[in-house]
């Protein structure tokens, strides 16, 4: 069975980005973000009431590591590892299946320069040879044509489309699901 059990939390590098553990520090940056309408567009989650929920979302990340639940990761440069730019991470993990949901934002100052790529193809890698996932899931709302695109990129194919199957303000939403299976399997 598939475990995410690491003795240490595993910091990832490329060649701009550092990829470290959420931190109580990064609370402010993450709020901003969350609370951003132009980054949560398409992510359909409640908005956070304050800094302490946030802290409250970190500390549970933290804990999802320590528990093998999740593996999420801070993005930042590596000229400025402290300021957290956005985050990447696997979430909803199968581990009878060897499967986990890939989710990531990024603040929109940093749009379009390829970080999100850079970032994914790093914990993409990392989840196949490290964590020996067979595949990789990502949600995304139909709308999100960027998310979208950004997985193709990536190797991932269309598995699903499933209609109004999720309920967010008031009103059912459509969900497609893309997948990436692991080539050395």
């Amino acid at each position: 069975m598939l475990t995410l059990n690491f003795t240490k939390f595993p910091i990832l590098e490329t060649e701009r980005l550092i990829l470290r553990e959420h931190d109580l520090a990064d609370a402010e940056a993450l709020f901003a973000m969350r609370t951003n309408e132009t980054v949560m567009k398409y992510i359909d989650r409640e908005r956070p009431k304050d800094i302490f929920e946030i802290k409250d979302f970190i500390s549970r990340f933290r804990n999802g590591y320590e528990n093998g639940d999740n593996l999420a990761w801070v993005i930042a440069l590596k000229e400025n590892p402290k300021q957290m730019i956005g985050s990447v991470g696997y979430w909803r993990t199968d581990f009878a299946n060897h499967r986990a949901e890939i989710g990531y934002m990024l603040h929109p100052d940093y749009w379009r320069k390829g970080i999100i790529s850079e970032a994914l193809k790093k914990s993409i890698s990392f989840g196949f040879e490290e964590v020996n996932l067979h595949s990789i899931s990502a949600n995304i709302n139909v709308e999100n044509d960027a998310s979208r695109q950004m997985l193709i990129k990536h190797g991932f194919v269309k598995e699903a489309h499933f209609k109004q199957d999720y309920y967010f303000r008031g009103q059912f939403l459509d969900s497609e699901i893309y997948g990436l299976l692991n080539p050395s399997h």
